[in-house]
């Protein structure tokens, strides 16, 4: 495998992600010709349904406000046509009654993509994904890494059922470890959670594995993968993949 290794640019929507989460996606760059990194942390975005909102936009002809266009569209655009063979992605959370929302909240931002991607023809090299609730919560699928971390026993054994279901991941560790910082011991924790083992439930993390099927199959089509065992390695075969954002 020769040449510049393919891109990955990451919109977030939270400080701490914006900090470190490339390194979620540290076991593909150690695996496969690619770099992960953050282009752009912008606001969460809800479904927009307020009447006066939906009729201005109406009025004007625009399938999106002009916030998404500038925020997240052009930027994808714009790093998608500066790295040939790159692809990008937008990561957000769908903590509390967004997870209620899915659908709409997922249309939103794939609308924004869609409308400053489609004359380009680069629609397939951009995707959008979520955290569920938060990332966090798949900490709770990886024990050890946390006590490593907190250099004590934080959790005894890995969360029993899927993560993904914790209402409230953030606030359930720092009820578990009170000196819990999501910048200084997150960003440690990721440097050392096996995804692997996360994603070796093959009915749980979902919305997870869903993600990271999409990356190996944009790296897979940019021939970008040199370790031909990482299907295997996240289940993607026979595991779970949440509806909404696997059609991508």
């Amino acid at each position: 495998m020769t040449g510049m290794p393919c891109r990955c640019g990451l919109i977030v929507t939270g400080e701490g992600e914006e900090e470190f989460l490339p390194c979620l996606f540290r076991v593909l760059m150690a695996r496969a010709h690619c770099i992960f990194s953050v282009i752009r942390r912008v606001g969460q975005r809800s479904p927009v349904t307020a009447p006066k909102r939906l009729l201005k936009m109406v009025g004007t002809g625009r399938p999106l406000p002009r916030k998404d266009e500038e925020e997240i569209g052009l930027p994808v655009l714009m790093f998608l046509r500066r790295n040939p063979g790159s692809f990008a992605l937008i990561i957000d959370d769908l903590e509390g009654d967004r997870r209620g929302m899915a659908d709409a909240v997922f249309h939103r931002y794939r609308t924004a993509l869609d409308e400053a991607l489609g004359p380009s023809g680069l629609t397939s090299r951009a995707a959008v994904h979520f955290l569920v609730n938060m990332l966090e919560a798949y900490y709770f699928a990886d024990s050890r890494a946390v006590n490593q971390v907190a250099g004590a026993t934080v959790m005894k054994v890995d969360h029993p059922d899927d993560v993904e279901q914790i209402r409230h991941p953030k606030n359930e560790l720092k009820r578990l470890w009170k000196a819990f910082d999501e910048k200084v011991h997150g960003g440690a924790i990721l440097k050392t959670l096996d995804l692997e083992h996360v994603l070796s439930r093959p009915a749980e993390c979902c919305w997870l594995r869903a993600m990271f099927a999409w990356c190996i199959r944009r790296l897979s089509t940019e021939n970008a993968i040199h370790d031909q065992s990482l299907s295997d390695s996240f289940c993607l075969s026979g595991g779970c993949q949440a509806v909404t954002t696997s059609m991508q």
